[in-house]
């Protein structure tokens, strides 16, 4: 039963840290954001809110499909420039078992 618990901790640690490994490492160490940047980010959050109060209605299928693409590439400028911490599915099952086998 020990076999298979070790066993077990070990294929889901290495399937926690595998991902990690190969991923890139562009932005560990992100500084704090410039003024030009928060304000930038600021027009992100107000664009964001005059797409939400159109009416799609009212469209052409094609100014819909020009609005969602501006969307994600705002959602991809966002998304460089607030970062944020982010913990994969396996390290979760990973602190769990650790946890139980500490108990």
């Amino acid at each position: 039963m020990k076999k298979i618990t070790y066993f077990l901790s070990v294929m889901f640690l290495f399937t926690a840290f595998a991902p990690a490994a190969m991923a890139k490492d562009s932005k560990k160490d992100q500084p704090e954001l410039t003024a030009e940047e928060q304000l930038r980010l600021e027009e992100i959050n107000t664009r964001v809110d005059e797409i939400k109060a159109m009416d799609f209605a009212d469209m052409s299928k094609a100014e819909r499909k020009e609005v969602r693409e501006e969307l994600k590439e705002m959602k991809k400028e966002a998304k460089e420039l607030g970062g944020g911490v982010y913990l994969s599915v396996g390290a979760i099952i990973i602190i769990l078992l650790i946890l139980i086998l500490v108990t």
